[in-house]
């Protein structure tokens, strides 16, 4: 008779992340195995990974680290968990910023910007809670249920969720004549 022990696979986990680049490469890591070894499904994960990257890259150019630290010198707090339901929840904490975390119109052009549009494209459900000392969690839903079957799915209209400017109306150009001296 064998004796099979079950391991508990870490549903959760909260680490500090350093407030610059540095750190998101191991926290998008780390995450990607965790919920691998939670059999997330692959399309949930990259879903929460990207979340997790541009959240972290939100915190790091808008906000301060925790505590007393200078930029560039603390930590922010990244954070993911599957509760018993199913749902993942994805949060990151920062020491606060001037302005309070919200979805941009950035110009075609823009470099940047565009976080928060992506993040409300893939996500269920986002928000920002205020914490003690002008903390700040930008809380993200990234799939009510990972174990659905059709979770991660929503891709197919990911274009029409992704909110940009209106092109400028070109309608009164006549391109044929543009071109006709190039005969």
């Amino acid at each position: 008779m064998a004796l099979v022990v079950a391991q508990e696979v870490p549903t959760s986990s909260s680490m500090a992340v350093p407030h610059g680049p540095a750190g998101v490469g191991k926290a998008r890591h780390r995450m990607r195995a965790q919920l691998r070894s939670g059999g997330v499904s692959e399309s949930v994960i990259d879903d929460a990974v990207l979340i997790l990257s541009e959240l972290l890259s939100n915190a790091c150019k808008h906000g301060r680290p925790l505590g007393d630290a200078l930029a560039g010198d603390g930590d922010v707090r990244a954070a993911w968990r599957v509760e018993p339901r199913g749902r993942l929840l994805v949060e990151v904490t920062d020491g606060g910023g001037p302005t309070r975390p919200a979805p941009a119109t950035p110009s075609v052009t823009a470099h940047g910007g565009r976080g928060l549009n992506i993040i409300t494209a893939l996500a269920d459900d986002w928000g920002v809670r205020d914490g003690v000392r002008g903390e700040v969690t930008v809380w993200v839903v990234v799939h009510e249920d990972v174990h659905d079957p059709d979770a991660g799915c929503r891709r197919d209209g990911f274009a029409t969720r992704v909110t940009t400017p209106a092109p400028a109306d070109l309608s009164g150009l006549d391109l044929v004549d543009a071109f006709e001296d190039l005969d």
